[in-house]
């Protein structure tokens, strides 16, 4: 039997190293990303896995949801002993108050961080809902979701707004035969881009920048590959949905 995974925001970071310890024999891999890896379609040749990669800007996801639900849809309904979603993708904002971010900037960040998420995760269960499979939906969120800090709002509602839509999804699947298992699981953190942007801001609306210049300086940070593998094993957790907030450093 085979294995299919869709993740947005495949092409750097933890979600690009997701997408490439997924590549392995038997297992459908699909990205979703502004822009393709090359070295991931590599890497996937070299494995023998299955790859494709779409270029697609999730700021207007509605076009990307129709597209994942028909591609879904294409399939065989026997044909994966698993099917995932890991809804990956964000934006960050400029670091500081949000008047300083101008209206299309901000909105960019709520459709990447959580519009996209519900409309992937409502066309997933669309084309699957007949699917033997067993269904997982992985929404990557954040502690700045459960504890707020100053000059990242936009950030922090939009992973607070995750962490509850996962809750709610989860009693609704709770119900349905064969329905998906779904976790917004906070990573820890993670030496990514969005670090350099933190530490690299303005202290003045960004009071807790010395706290994140700490942690990089004391070596805290996790790498992606390493951050991926633990998000990939709590996937496979046999307990996968019994908490559908959690952390990935829970027991």
């Amino acid at each position: 039997m085979e294995h299919l995974y869709v993740i947005t925001g495949a092409s750097r970071g933890m979600g690009a190293a997701i997408a490439a310890q997924l590549l392995q024999p038997g297992n459908t891999v699909l990205g979703v990303s502004r822009r393709s890896d090359d070295a991931l379609a590599a890497r996937a040749r070299a494995a023998g896995a299955k790859c494709e990669q779409w270029t697609a800007d999730l700021a207007a996801p509605d076009d990307v949801a129709k597209r994942l639900q028909g591609w879904l849809g294409a399939f065989d309904a026997q044909r994966f002993e698993s099917v995932s979603l890991i809804n990956n993708a964000a934006a960050l904002t400029r670091v500081g108050h949000i008047e300083d971010c101008d209206n299309v900037e901000l909105a960019s960040a709520l459709r990447v961080g959580l519009e996209a998420p519900v409309l992937l995760s409502a066309a997933f269960l669309r084309a699957t809902r007949g699917w033997g499979a067993r269904k997982r939906i992985l929404n990557i969120s954040s502690g700045l979701g459960r504890r707020a800090i100053a000059g990242q709002a936009t950030y922090c509602a939009v992973k607070a707004g995750l962490d509850h839509f996962s809750r709610a999804l989860a009693l609704d699947e709770a119900g349905r035969e064969n329905g998906a298992k779904v976790v917004s699981l906070a990573p820890g953190v993670i030496d990514t881009d969005m670090q350099v942007q933190l530490r690299g801001a303005d202290a003045t609306g960004f009071p807790e920048k010395a706290f994140f210049v700490e942690l990089k300086e004391k070596g805290q940070l996790t790498s992606p590959a390493a951050a991926a593998a633990r998000l990939l094993a709590y996937l496979e957790r046999g307990d996968f949905g019994a908490n559908p907030v959690a952390d990935v450093r829970d027991a």
